[in-house]
């Protein structure tokens, strides 16, 4: 199964971005010097590696129940496609989505799994999925959402409190009783063998994540970053039992751009590592969809000093809910939607405007 291969290592010769390493279990013990490099990776970058999260288990699961999903036939995938109206969960075959203004083909295959269709099992609340998801939902999926979830829900406590935020503020806006774009997926990518003097294939265009927290787990290389003042992308090298954390567009409007979501993509691994099919797994935490994206200046002192100190402040309040952002952006990367170089722009998200310095 893909979490359990024996890959060659990342190479050694190969650019890559250092991330700090977060400690989870000392976040939990509310350790000081953690919680501010902690708060130093999200402000600076928004990317780190965070350690001893304890989810190893049930990332196996995961990996296992994509390898399943992804083995059934295509005709029996593609009837729990997320097709072109704006919904993510479901389905989704290598090629359907843009990766640049000029209409490039994506090369992920992934399912996407909402957080309330798994919180809601046996019923569900979005849509149903492949017979390999419901077999796997009490044992494999459930426990992984929710493992997921408390991860990442004690991290926004974290950023909460350093925001100077009333208590429960930024919780408030992840509770589970209100629907959301938060989601589960595994994500298969093809083998793609470099060749010398090759163009790099992009398999997930450079993009900003659109909620407000992602919880990524990978065994190959491939993951890319374009760290402020950079011109050249650097690659972000995986390590064994360690997640990957960024922040996403969500958590940057409401922080004023304190909190920073960075822009990334995903290419083919490096040297002998791009032989091998890649799978990553990451859940994404987003706000309750009725929920609107704006800088919470009204409740925080250090985010109004901050929208104030902005170039365009107006851009901190997008004019949309969670809902309405998180919609435009899936259904404007769908290639059946594409007019032309227009319809890339729409899909956007904090990459293209002056939220964050």
């Amino acid at each position: 199964m893909p979490g359990l291969t024996a890959f060659p290592p990342f190479p050694n010769d190969v650019p890559t971005h250092p991330l700090l390493i977060i400690d989870y279990q000392l976040l939990l013990q509310n350790d000081e010097e953690e919680i501010n490099r902690l708060w130093q990776a999200a402000t600076e970058l928004g990317f780190w590696y965070l350690k001893n999260h304890g989810a190893d288990e049930e990332v196996s699961g995961m990996f296992d129940m994509g390898a399943e999903t992804m083995a059934l036939p295509l005709d029996e995938k593609m009837k729990f496609e997320q097709g072109d109206d704006g919904m993510s969960a479901g389905y989704k075959a290598a090629g359907l989505v843009a990766t640049d203004a000029t209409g490039a083909k994506d090369t992920a295959e992934f399912i996407n799994i909402s957080k309330d269709d798994v919180l809601a099992w046996p019923g569900f609340v979005h849509r149903t999925y492949p017979s390999t998801v419901n077999a796997r939902m009490e044992n494999t999926i459930v426990p992984f959402v929710k493992k997921s979830l408390e991860v990442n829900s004690n991290l926004i406590k974290v950023f909460n409190k350093k925001l100077g935020l009333p208590e429960g503020t930024l919780e408030k806006f992840h509770t589970h009783d209100i629907p959301s774009g938060s989601e589960a997926r595994c994500i298969k990518n093809p083998p793609k063998p470099e060749q010398p003097n090759q163009d790099i294939k992009v398999a997930i265009g450079a993009h900003t994540d659109f909620g407000s927290l992602s919880f990524l787990h990978n065994r190959l290389g491939g993951l890319q970053v374009l760290p402020p003042g950079y011109t050249e992308w650097q690659y972000v090298k995986p390590i064994p039992g360690h997640a990957i954390c960024n922040i996403g567009d969500s958590l940057a409007i409401f922080s004023g751009g304190i909190l920073r979501s960075n822009l990334h993509r995903v290419v083919p691994p490096p040297r002998e590592q791009s032989k091998y099919e890649r799978w990553s797994l990451v859940f994404f935490t987003r706000p309750g969809n009725t929920h609107p994206l704006r800088a919470l200046a009204d409740l925080s002192p250090m985010i109004a000093d901050a929208v104030s100190k902005a170039p365009n402040p107006e851009t901190y309040n997008t004019g949309a809910t969670a809902g309405d952002w998180f919609s435009r952006r899936i259904k404007n990367q769908r290639l059946k939607n594409r007019t032309g170089p227009e319809t890339w722009a729409a899909s956007r998200g904090t990459e293209h405007a002056p939220l964050v310095k």
